[in-house]
């Protein structure tokens, strides 16, 4: 080993006159030799971590990102049992070091794009040609030259310091921090791709960390305080998944955080609770699956509980023989995982959480503008005013933006529509089809009609719509009629 080895301030000495004279690849064959040897492996803070700083100064301006693991390493295993917070200090300029690049750059590729002289000809017949040949514009092949190889560094960066933090409690609280901000980059850079390999291999090392339970220096699950960084780490994996719209990453987020509640030993925290059962709302409101939507929203608000409820559309009615004869096994077993996820025991139906709806009091919770929504649907039988009177409630949601309920309109119209034609068929055998359109002002011809062979198709309501005649008629057919011997929802009596 050359003489200026064998003490690391010479290495550095040394690697610095490298840099001097522009020589970057000796100087961090030089430093890595120090950081390497088994002879400097008693950490000296004055001494190691100007070295590592060095060090990971040339790893970035080389993108060395495997090299720059490999230091790390070394360095984790002179100073873990001595100086913890000296690998934390590190790793955070290394992080930050490598998140400024990337910001540079980013900056440098837009200020790169050419400024357009004349706004009547944007595109050149130079940039025409191009877009042709390679599918690009201008700004995608500056950024794929300029920006992306310091976006991969970066994301290379976060990869393979969580994988040098992961299971070990010395530096579990940094472990959560670097994985937060791998999301915010994945988010910032749009790197979808990134995001799902980001998340399996935070799913892996937590799967690995329940495996290794009770080693030496591994995170303890039981410990409340482990279990909260897991917690919020799950939950921001879960924001980010929504503001990229990713949903079934954020339903598999949903099931990350629903199996760290199931490993403590305590409840979280209201407001953990209040925000996990928000996002759930949101993730299965995407999946346009408003019965779950509902179930988790009835831990929530009252308002919104009661449009969440009544927005569920109205199931198909099942005569006994038809509901023993249901065997759909993979769709029951789809709800009772769905249940699990909100710690329900049974699967919910939209008559059950009625119901529930009902024993909470929740009517006496909503504002008023909303208090006689429910009578209307649910309970008073009134066809020829039903759709005039639940319109006032659509119009006021509408009008009020900023109470962010305006997505419950359209299908609570969808809803208004069912019982209408429900309670009409009860009364009229024959009806013209403008009359009919008269009583659901917020309804076009179209969406009458497509709601109309909707709920023929399901078998709910024997109805036939006679374009000759611009007229609809209710029949009377037995299976129709008598699938329950009470009808869902108002109904005349015999």
């Amino acid at each position: 080993m050359p003489v200026y080895f064998q003490r690391p301030e010479n290495a550095l000495k040394r690697a610095n006159e490298f840099i001097e004279v522009g020589k970057r690849e000796p100087a961090l064959d030089a430093l890595y030799d120090v950081i390497k040897s088994k002879k400097h492996r008693t950490w000296q803070n004055k001494i190691h971590e100007p070295i590592l700083f060095k060090y990971l100064e040339l790893c970035v301006d080389l993108r060395r990102s495997h090299v720059a693991k490999e230091g790390l390493y070394q360095y984790k295993l002179i100073c873990q049992q001595v100086n913890i917070a000296s690998l934390e200090d590190v790793i955070r300029y290394f992080l930050k070091l490598a998140e400024d690049r990337a910001e540079a750059a980013r900056q440098e590729s837009r200020e790169k794009v050419p400024v357009v002289e004349d706004l009547d000809q944007i595109m050149t017949p130079e940039s025409i040609l191009l877009s042709f040949v390679s599918g690009e514009d201008t700004q995608d092949r500056t950024d794929r030259v300029m920006l992306t190889p310091w976006v991969k560094f970066l994301w290379e960066a976060y990869r393979n310091v969580l994988e040098l933090l992961r299971n070990n409690v010395r530096v579990e609280k940094l472990y959560h921090d670097t994985a937060q901000q791998a999301f915010k980059f994945c988010l910032k850079y749009s790197r979808r791709t990134e995001f799902r390999k980001l998340c399996d291999n935070l799913r892996n090392h937590l799967n690995n960390a329940i495996k290794h339970q009770g080693q030496p220096n591994t995170v303890n699950l039981t410990n409340p305080e482990t279990l909260q960084l897991h917690l919020e780490t799950r939950l921001a994996q879960l924001e980010s998944a929504i503001n990229m719209e990713l949903w079934q990453e954020a339903f598999k987020a949903v099931e990350d955080v629903y199996g760290l509640m199931q490993l403590s030993k305590r409840s979280p925290k209201p407001q953990v609770m209040a925000n996990y059962y928000q996002k759930v709302a949101l993730v299965f409101w995407k999946a346009e699956n408003y019965l779950f939507h509902a179930a988790t929203l009835h831990r929530l608000m009252a308002s919104r509980v009661l449009l969440s409820t009544l927005a569920i559309p109205i199931p198909v009615s099942l005569s006994e023989t038809e509901k023993h004869l249901e065997l759909d096994e993979n769709a029951r077993e789809k709800s009772r995982r769905l249940a699990n996820l909100l710690g329900l025991q049974n699967i919910p139906t939209r008559s059950s959480l009625v119901n529930d709806m009902l024993k909470m009091n929740v009517q006496q919770h909503i504002m008023p503008q909303l208090q006689d929504l429910y009578h209307f649907l649910e309970r008073d039988f009134s066809p020829l005013k039903l759709c005039a009177r639940v319109n006032v409630f659509f119009e006021f949601l509408v009008n009020n933006e900023e109470l962010e309920l305006s997505d419950y309109v359209k299908p609570l119209q969808e809803v208004s529509i069912a019982r209408l034609l429900k309670q009409v068929s009860q009364v009229y055998q024959t009806m013209q089809f403008s009359r009919l359109q008269a009583l659901v002002p917020f309804a076009t011809e179209f969406q009458l009609e497509r709601a109309i062979v909707d709920i023929a198709l399901e078998n709910e309501l024997q109805v036939r719509i006679d374009h000759k005649t611009k007229a609809i008629s209710f029949g009377l057919d037995l299976h129709v009629a008598h699938k329950e011997e009470v009808p869902e929802g108002p109904y005349l009596q015999v």
